[in-house]
């Protein structure tokens, strides 16, 4: 049994997922670096952290689920099956 990706390219019908900008992530990690040195973040730049944290583990879990949205199982007799979400 193995599992098989299918290419976003060759199915129709699908929700884009956008990955999230390089200059948000670039942020993320300039306001991780100043928040571990000795003069932290500002009440304003926490807020823009935590902002940025939520919309980037949300780009992250829309991203996985599409991928595994389009992900099948194959089994050894060459049938394949959708992988089925838990309820």
């Amino acid at each position: 049994m193995g599992i098989i990706g299918v290419p976003a390219a060759g199915r129709g019908g699908r929700k884009e997922v956008e990955p999230m900008e390089q200059q948000k992530i670039d942020r993320i990690n300039q306001l991780a670096r100043k928040s571990k040195s000795p003069e932290g973040l500002a009440p304003e730049e926490r807020a823009e952290q935590a902002a940025l944290r939520q919309e980037y583990i949300a780009a992250y879990r829309a991203s996985l689920t599409a991928q595994l949205d389009n992900t099948y199982i194959q089994y050894p007799d060459g049938t394949r099956r959708k992988l089925r979400r838990r309820g």
